[in-house]
């Protein structure tokens, strides 16, 4: 059967674009006169300033230069599979185990053979085929008025269901991935009639409608619209950063039983890749003690790698425990969860 030669079309269009883009992106290319030294291309989720500071010091290790194009997760995968065998990307780095787990699952990984990823990112924290794999962590959980509550008052996400909260508990809406894995991990352990139970008890203790970001969250928290929410640590630290008087605090949760949830960011070597070796070689370095501060502490997370300490100011949140379960949940029932929590009209 012959192939669509519109889709044929369209894909070398992506592709030209995406070439025409790696060019005149600027201070993501190489410098002048590079060209001939060996280079990868990665597609990132995350933001320039999380990234370049590790990028720039692999390259004056190594020479290996990197260029990148930074977007949001959907559309750079949607771009790769757009693309094909002729995109320029080596690596895909992205927050969220469930957009990790969508870009496996349409193909787009390449399986690894790598024992020093293996050593260095638990097994909970990277894909079972290792097509992707954990670099950073971070933590999902409650954070409160200080002037409103003391943490005596407080013990699990399904807590928060209790009818004591009605009117007092904010959220972020449930479009956001973050909320959506954290439902998805709360199906793996719980099972779904539970899960559901517990997430429409939320929605009924809504002091108002969800918010568009966890920053306008704890904003609202701290005002006094309402007393507690769920909000990534990461997010959190930079408030406190900015103010370190604001009257908020966390709480870890579960701590008597699966623990407090945790996502990552992570990446994978592209299906496709021009350079796997050097890619592969990028990711190791990513994961190793000399990276993993930097690469954690550049958002407030916590280093994948067991055998790296967070920063002095992430280690003041206090020590928890984090649920074991496979981040992989958040994606393969990521559907699942979204189908829960419109049946409970959280929005």
């Amino acid at each position: 059967m012959k192939g669509n030669p519109i889709a044929g079309s369209v894909r070398a269009l992506v592709a030209l674009v995406s070439l025409f883009l790696l060019v005149a992106c600027g201070e993501n290319s190489p410098p002048s006169g590079a060209d001939a030294e060996p280079s990868i291309t990665v597609y990132s989720s995350r933001k320039e300033h999380l990234i370049k500071p590790l990028f720039d010091l692999y390259t004056a290790k190594t020479g290996v230069a990197i260029r990148y194009i930074t977007d949001s997760a959907g559309p750079l995968i949607a771009r790769l599979e757009a693309e094909g065998a002729s995109t320029p990307a080596d690596i895909l780095m992205t927050v969220d185990a469930g957009n990790l787990w969508q870009a496996a699952e349409q193909g787009l990984f390449r399986n690894l053979e790598s024992p020093t990823l293996s050593s260095n990112i638990p097994a909970h924290l990277r894909s079972e085929s290792n097509q992707w794999f954990g670099l950073s962590i971070r933590a999902r959980t409650i954070v409160y008025a200080t002037n409103k509550l003391s943490a005596d008052e407080l013990s699990t996400y399904e807590d928060l269901a209790d009818p004591k909260w009605q009117a007092r508990l904010c959220l972020r809406t449930s479009k956001k991935v973050y909320n959506q894995s954290l439902v998805a991990t709360m199906i793996s352990s719980l099972g779904e009639a539970q899960a559901e139970g517990i997430v429409a008890g939320w929605v009924a203790n809504l002091a108002t409608d969800p918010f568009s970001s966890d920053t306008t969250m704890m904003e609202a928290i701290a005002a006094g619209q309402c007393d507690l929410g769920i909000a990534n640590t990461y997010y959190f630290g930079r408030m406190k950063k900015a103010d370190p008087s604001l009257n908020l605090a966390l709480f870890w949760p579960n701590q008597s039983d699966r623990g407090v949830h945790i996502n990552i960011s992570g990446a994978g070597v592209t299906t496709h890749a021009k350079r796997p070796e050097a890619a592969q070689a990028l990711l190791e370095w990513l994961s190793s003690p000399e990276a993993q501060g930097q690469l954690a502490e550049l958002n407030q997370e916590f280093p994948a790698n067991p055998l790296v300490k967070a920063s002095e100011e992430i280690l003041a949140w206090g020590d928890f425990k984090a649920d074991k379960v496979n981040v992989e949940a958040a994606g393969r029932l990521q559907a699942a969860a979204v189908r829960l929590m419109d049946r409970v009209d959280y929005r």
